[in-house]
């Protein structure tokens, strides 16, 4: 009997325990997300600004109610990603959500919270990858816009520097204007002529000796066509020589083009000359 009347208490008290336990389930399982104490306590706290507790409470339902707690991810994810900066723990609670409440009006804009995350995640990979390739290739074509127009001012430059080489200054450009010549009456007016039209401060040499000086320097001009033997190549449209001689010599230096502009005297005075369909001779 005594035997009888234990098992009969155990019995007893399992199944008071067993029922108290289903009863928490239930009333667990039955209570909407949003009236969960530890929900509103976090909607409260975010309210307040007191984003740490905020996170810990929605935790807390999560363990609390497992797949049971679609808001409190939700409410996670986004402080995940925009107080703590967390993007990779933010993603997963925004899929938990997505995962638990498929049919979910919200369930667009939180995928829109994804792909945010994710590229904010990108963002701190080493490299910073950029988010679309369209970036880059406008980047690209500007950096070569840019080079283009660096190559035809260097050219410019140089055609102006050389034109301004080459051209012959006046012999009394930047000299005071010459001084009345005194005739004497008693002179010849032919010689007066003569002397007028010989510099101030240059004695006219006698007719031999100025034979003599004035035949070197007809010897010395450049020719107007060089002798150079190479390669030939059409100009089209767009070239500049910076990019011929890149295009021939493999680098692109004013060595190079000033030994284009030499080997092309007689059809290229300067850089700035070049135009489509000129045949040019490479070197």
């Amino acid at each position: 009997m005594r035997f009888r009347f234990i098992l009969l208490c155990l019995c007893a008290l399992a199944s008071v325990f067993f029922a108290a336990g289903c009863g928490r389930h239930e009333s667990s399982s039955f209570t909407a997300e949003i009236d969960e104490p530890g929900y509103r306590r976090g909607k409260d706290l975010l309210r307040q600004g007191r984003n740490q507790e905020a996170l810990a409470s929605f935790l807390k339902v999560v363990e609390k109610r497992g797949d049971d707690a679609p808001e409190s991810h939700l409410e996670i994810g986004i402080l995940y990603q925009q107080h703590i900066k967390d993007p990779i723990a933010a993603i997963y609670h925004y899929r938990k959500f997505r995962e638990l409440k498929r049919n979910s009006p919200q369930s667009d804009l939180v995928r829109q919270r994804i792909d945010a995350a994710t590229r904010e995640f990108a963002r701190t990979l080493p490299g910073q990858p950029l988010e679309n390739q369209s970036d880059k290739l406008d980047l690209l074509e500007k950096l070569d816009q840019l080079q283009r127009e660096n190559f035809q001012l260097k050219e410019q430059l140089i055609g102006a520097r050389t034109q301004a080489i080459n051209t012959p200054r006046p012999p009394a450009a930047h000299a005071d204007p010459l001084p009345p010549l005194a005739i004497n009456p008693d002179e010849s007016p032919v010689m007066a002529i003569v002397e007028s039209t010989a510099p101030a401060d240059v004695p006219a040499p006698p007719p031999a000796t100025v034979t003599q000086t004035q035949r070197p320097p007809a010897s010395t001009p450049t020719p107007p066509a060089p002798a150079v033997t190479g390669r030939r190549y059409v100009v089209v449209k767009g070239d500049t020589l910076f990019a011929i001689a890149k295009r021939h010599y493999g680098t692109a230096s004013n060595a190079r083009v000033q030994a284009i502009l030499h080997a092309n005297r007689n059809v290229l005075p300067n850089a700035a000359a070049l135009q489509p369909g000129m045949t040019l001779v490479i070197p």
